[in-house]
């Protein structure tokens, strides 16, 4: 499975290497070229995400969270960009079809909270530099590319929500209605 949060990571990663390299190499202030870079791509970044996220994909932009779902609502695979701020997804009463659902979280510095029902397999697959989850209970901290966590019915299970997070700072916590 290609995690895109990962290519992305990876490639900005590359981008400021180069950057710096050559300003080590041809004596240039690289920070000087760092900022206006960054914001030439985040711009090129905000326009054509919409036209590659895909038909089926939603796509919700916000420069500070926080985002709250909470009651009946309809799961859908789906892509979440904000800057800095809080995602929290209950999904005790949403309708969430069958099969694999994708929640791709795109921030800078953000804490997502999932709430899920009992009978749904859930998978985490973090792409941060310093990531702190709480995964049923489970607490974790990891830097660089944390490895996959998935629960113990998700391969089992007829539904399932697979969450994405691709950030600098990451803080997830995954838990079921009753507490974990």
């Amino acid at each position: 499975m290609r995690n895109q949060g990962q290519i992305i990571f990876g490639l900005a990663i590359l981008v400021a290497g180069v950057i710096f390299l050559a300003g080590v190499l041809f004596d240039i202030d690289t920070g000087i070229l760092c900022f206006p870079t960054f914001l030439i791509l985040a711009g090129i970044l905000l326009l054509l995400r919409p036209w590659m996220a895909g038909p089926d994909t939603g796509l919700q932009m916000a420069v500070f969270g926080p985002i709250r779902r909470y009651g009946v609502w309809q799961v859908a695979d789906e892509e979440i960009w904000l800057f800095v701020g809080d995602v929290n997804l209950d999904l005790t009463e949403a309708m969430i079809p069958p099969g694999e659902t994708r929640i791709h979280v795109f921030s800078f510095v953000s804490t997502v909270r999932l709430v899920v029902p009992e009978d749904v397999g859930v998978a985490l697959a973090s792409t941060a530099f310093v990531t702190t989850s709480r995964f049923f209970g489970r607490k974790r901290d990891q830097i660089l590319l944390a490895p996959p966590l998935t629960s113990d019915d998700y391969e089992t299970a007829e539904r399932k929500i697979r969450l994405e997070p691709t950030m600098f700072v990451a803080d997830v916590k995954v838990r079921r209605p009753a507490g974990d």
